[in-house]
């Protein structure tokens, strides 16, 4: 018997023929720190020379038999998670936890902001840098306004400079998200 939950244990098949199993994508999930699962990031996880095709035939497989259930965002991301029984949602309560004591920008890595694969991150990052703008122009808006400088390099325009600097950076890091996300979208169709 394997380490999985008798719930799961009884349900899933013993097809040894398959060169992926039930058993094996299971166990994948459950013993990774993660909730949900893109199938390439299970490909990625479970063999590198199985197919995208037979780990979604898998997915569906476990769907059947109410082991994995999925959520689809926009964009044509679906997501698998392990349909957990004593969870309402579908998390186990550890994932539940992770979610909601984690924000993007918590979980917003390097790797992730340079290679801008995390888009949520990068998307709070810049509605931050947008808000940040406003301010600073608001604020650069008003001292113009009553005539008041409080930056130490005496030019009356500081404010609008940093906000023109802030709002640029962000507009860019935008573009630069989205591009990266149209060539990926692009790439995948393609295989």
């Amino acid at each position: 018997m394997s380490g999985l939950p008798t719930w799961i244990d009884d349900r899933i098949g013993r097809n040894l023929n398959n060169t992926l199993t039930q058993e094996h994508v299971v166990e994948t999930m459950t013993e990774s720190d993660r909730p949900f699962f893109s199938i390439r990031q299970l490909q990625a996880r479970v063999k590198p020379d199985v197919s995208k095709a037979t780990v979604r035939n898998r997915l569906n497989e476990l769907q059947v038999i109410d082991i994995v259930a999925t959520e689809t965002y926009p964009e044509s991301v679906t997501l698998y998670y392990i349909n957990h029984p004593e969870s309402n949602w579908p998390l186990s309560p550890e994932g539940k936890r992770a979610l909601t004591t984690e924000t993007p920008l918590d979980r917003l890595s390097t790797r992730g902001f340079l290679t801008m694969s995390d888009t949520a991150g990068i998307r709070t990052l810049v509605l931050a840098g947008l808000q940040l703008s406003l301010v600073l122009f608001v604020f650069g808006g008003i001292l113009t306004i009553i005539g008041t400088d409080i930056s130490s390099t005496g030019s009356d325009i500081a404010f609008w400079d940093t906000a023109f600097d802030v709002l640029f950076v962000s507009l860019l890091l935008l573009v630069t998200e989205r591009a990266a996300r149209w060539i990926r979208r692009r790439h995948s169709h393609r295989e």
